[in-house]
């Protein structure tokens, strides 16, 4: 096989026994690429979100943290959730085959058995990156032209998201930041996604900050990260978002309901392109694009003194004004048979159709919640219908429905409920997340026991 190893290529080993790393990076000395080396998972998180390399050589049984967690599983996981596409080689003893495995099933891409043979670890390392430039070009030469109708994932072809597509491809190649507006449930983190795809940065990590459902005393310690001993429960040092996007996408979604004292920080980071992490005092620089949201009226907002007029001013270079799907026309009945097909596929019913008078019903209905409900609706009509057409009874629209343009309706007992479950699981998430999974750390953050944690976990189906 023709070796596509290049200079600008780059491998990270990552294995907690020195002797092995040098041993590795000797047996690796005369091929082209840069050799990356590191010792744990968070100097290894570190290389690979700088650096990007496309191969990776992946201890599995680095030591676990002190409350257990399998370090290796949580440096593969993360890393193919910031960089999908790189390759990672797992290294293991030959009594850990089934922990392999199982890191196949997590999209590793092959894995080695100690003892080492250089020899046959490079070509495996080498068939990875040949596997990778194989796959990028394919991407390069070989995409298929998206289609009018779902490009970058956008379903509609009404005028209104024909043109927002036309702003996407105009600022691509640009890193101004773009403000993305729009009732909730219009998608405006599919907007932002396909800015991101759209862009050089692609091949970046795009990172989602909901600045909305965390309270604001974790807000500045999940954008910027934090020190080791810079509050209570800060057993270890956390790299935050706008760190982690380094080199790609930043999105802020509810940037308005930003506290004040986060507002002037943002402001300053997002001039400086640098920031501190909580407790530090070094200046941390990252090459970022940063995309914001929000469904609320901004200019209200600036003047009564809730939001700042010069951050408001910084964020705007690109407005997109996402509208409903009421002012969408035929989009409704295309975003429809979208979700039709989709959840038909999943519950095993793709001969699922509506009938005339679902999509009458349809199109007459406002869509309060926008793509979202309809979303919810259909996945809900695809359970519901008995036989092989959906019938309007399956979508249980309410007619009485009030338009959003009418005024407020009163919040019901259930919709208050509902929204507290809803910030209380992404409380819960973006925390266990930023403290990458270790479970005592993250209980420490919110103030509760590890059980009270593992309930809360449960009781929204979350992965730890």
């Amino acid at each position: 096989m023709t070796r596509q190893a290049k200079l600008g290529d780059a491998i990270l080993v990552v294995d907690d026994n020195e002797d092995i790393r040098k041993q590795i990076r000797w047996g690796l000395s005369k091929e082209p690429y840069e050799i990356l080396l590191a010792s744990d998972a968070d100097e290894a998180l570190r290389l690979f979100s700088r650096k990007w390399p496309q191969v990776v050589a992946l201890d599995l049984g680095l030591p676990p943290n002190e409350d257990g967690t399998q370090e290796g599983f949580r440096c593969l996981r993360k890393m193919l959730e910031l960089a999908p596409r790189a390759k990672v080689v797992v290294i293991t003893g030959k009594a850990d085959r089934k922990w392999a495995l199982q890191a196949i099933d997590a999209g590793a891409y092959d894995f080695y058995e100690k003892p080492l043979d250089l020899g046959e670890l490079r070509v495996i390392i080498n068939r990875a990156l040949h596997v990778h430039s194989l796959e990028s070009e394919n991407r390069r030469r070989h995409k298929a032209p998206p289609s009018p109708n779902e490009q970058y994932g956008i379903v509609g072809n009404s005028p209104a998201m024909l043109q927002i597509l036309q702003t996407i491809v105009k600022v691509a190649g640009s890193d101004l930041p773009v403000f993305i507006l729009g009732e909730s449930g219009t998608g405006k983190e599919l907007i932002a996604r396909a800015v991101h795809m759209a862009s050089m940065r692609a091949n970046g990590p795009l990172v989602a900050v909901n600045c909305g459902a965390i309270p604001g005393a974790l807000l500045e310690s999940e954008l910027f990260g934090h020190e080791r001993g810079a509050f209570t429960g800060a057993h270890s040092q956390v790299r935050g978002k706008a760190e982690y996007a380094d080199r790609g996408t930043l999105f802020l979604d509810e940037i308005a309901e930003l506290p004040p004292e986060m507002q002037v920080k943002l402001l300053r980071f997002l001039q400086e392109k640098s920031f501190q992490r909580v407790g530090g005092r070094k200046d941390i620089h990252v090459d970022i694009r940063v995309v914001s949201a929000t469904n609320r009226d901004l200019a209200r907002r600036i003047a009564d003194g809730t939001f700042r007029e010069d951050l408001y001013y910084r964020i705007n270079g690109v407005i997109i004004r996402l509208p409903p799907l009421r002012e969408r026309g035929s989009d409704t009945e295309m975003l429809a048979n979208h979700f039709l097909e989709h959840f038909g596929k999943a519950a095993g019913k793709p001969e699922l159709r509506f009938s005339p008078g679902t999509l009458e019903s349809m199109r007459a209905y406002r869509w309060p919640g926008n793509v979202r409900e309809l979303e919810n609706k259909i996945s809900r009509a695809v359970i519901m219908a008995s036989g092989k057409v959906i019938e309007p009874e399956d979508l249980a629209l309410d007619a009485g429905t009030p338009d959003p343009g009418d005024g407020p309706s009163p919040l019901s007992a259930n919709t208050l409920r509902e929204a507290r479950e809803l910030v209380e699981k992404d409380l819960v998430e973006s925390t266990v997340r930023q403290c990458d999974g270790n479970i005592s750390k993250a209980a420490k953050t919110l103030g509760v026991s590890r059980p009270t944690l593992y309930d809360l976990i449960r009781k929204h189906r979350l992965v730890s």
